[in-house]
């Protein structure tokens, strides 16, 4: 990481750390143990696409590796400590870093009033959901007079969130450092595992009913639509390069590393919604592959067929959830042709994900009027 000055970064990237070096971590910073956790990753995707398939040489030129973060220090060291993991010792004269600035990773098509406005209906549903549970304001209650602050700052900031990173790392819950009125320490006012529990029951339950009022799954389509239409973009070029022996300019891998709030969108509008709030360190691959019968069919590459040899695979933490997907999850999978093909993730993409807002397209999603 000393040497990141001879790689290429767009706009402020530079000038962030690259790793975590300082022994306390400051508010949404990465830690050590996220740095491991990414370094893991990394190693477990080059055991399969480096060492199993060769995905990229030892000689791999700049435009075979696409990375993207946002300005965040946590994502850049996590891509970073990923990277690392996936080409160990790699040159930095090679690599080049771009920015998102948004977190939904839409790139020059982020202005969609329509998801804002589907994503104000989800906040206000989420927020009488919490005031109506009645266990979940008792504890709020509790946690807020522990901590010294009022109960509606702490009901805002959904403190989920910094309570997990006290339990994924071991640590006591927070503690009060207010004084009692006898100006004696409040021994003992700590935040307990059995308020985390409440917490954690109500965001699974909001889950569920998530799922069941439909507005998430709205705001998620077009929240997720820029970055999947840009990667349907990518696979097709790269698939149309493939068959047709020509040579492509698109990455042979992409990096894009993100948010949490960037990928709970995407697993909801490609239909994985059963797959959970994405916990730390989690990873989301699309996968490309081509049909091993593709040589024995030239003929059919000429005449436009050769979108018939190409198929996509979709893995959440490692597990292939491809057929869980709502573009493939019709698709018979004991069929000659097992895989998932890849035009369906194109037309899903294009046309058919648009279905749930009462559109055929991003443009005319955006510009909806939602009641």
């Amino acid at each position: 990481m000393a040497l990141g000055g001879r790689g290429h970064w767009d706009a402020s990237l530079g000038s962030l750390a690259r790793l975590p070096s300082h022994s306390t971590c400051e508010m949404g910073e990465l830690t050590q143990t996220g740095v491991v956790q990414h370094l893991k990753n990394g190693d477990h995707l080059r055991q399969a696409y480096i060492k199993r398939h060769n995905l990229l040489a030892a000689d791999w030129s700049p435009r075979q590796l696409w990375v993207e973060t946002t300005g965040k220090s946590r994502t850049l060291q996590s891509g970073l400590a990923f990277l690392f993991g996936f080409l160990p010792h790699f040159d930095w004269s090679r690599l080049t870093v771009r920015q998102q600035w948004s977190t939904l990773f839409c790139g020059s098509s982020c202005d969609c009033p329509t998801r804002n406005r589907y994503l104000d209906q989800e906040q206000r549903r989420q927020y009488h959901q919490r005031t109506a549970d009645t266990e979940l304001e008792r504890t709020y209650v509790t946690m807020a007079k522990t901590l010294g602050v009022a109960t509606k700052t702490l009901r805002a900031a959904n403190p989920v969130d910094a309570l997990l990173c006290h339990f994924c790392h071991g640590l006591p819950f927070p503690c009060s450092s207010t004084q009692s009125t006898s100006n004696a320490p409040d021994e003992g006012a700590c935040l307990t595992l059995q308020h985390f529990a409440v917490i954690r029951r109500q965001q699974k339950d909001d889950e569920l009913e998530r799922r069941k009022a439909g507005l998430y799954r709205r705001y998620a389509v077009l929240a997720a639509h820029p970055y999947l239409n840009r990667t349907a973009a990518r696979l097709e070029k790269i698939a149309r390069g493939s068959q047709t022996r020509k040579v492509t300019e698109e990455a042979a891998f992409a990096l894009a590393s993100a948010h949490d709030v960037t990928m709970a969108p995407l697993l909801s509008a490609l239909g994985l919604e059963g797959a959970g709030f994405p916990r730390f360190a989690a990873r989301l691959v699309f996968e490309l592959w081509n049909s091993p019968e593709a040589k024995e069919r030239k003929n059919d590459r000429k005449r436009g067929k050769w979108l018939d040899d190409m198929f996509i695979r979709v893995l959440y933490n490692g597990e292939d959830l491809t057929f869980d997907t709502a573009f493939c999850r019709d698709h018979n999978r004991h069929s000659a042709q097992p895989l998932c093909p890849l035009g369906n993730f194109l037309s899903f993409v294009r046309k058919d994900m648009f279905n749930i807002v009462n559109a055929t397209s991003y443009q005319q999603a955006c510009r909806q009027i939602v009641l």
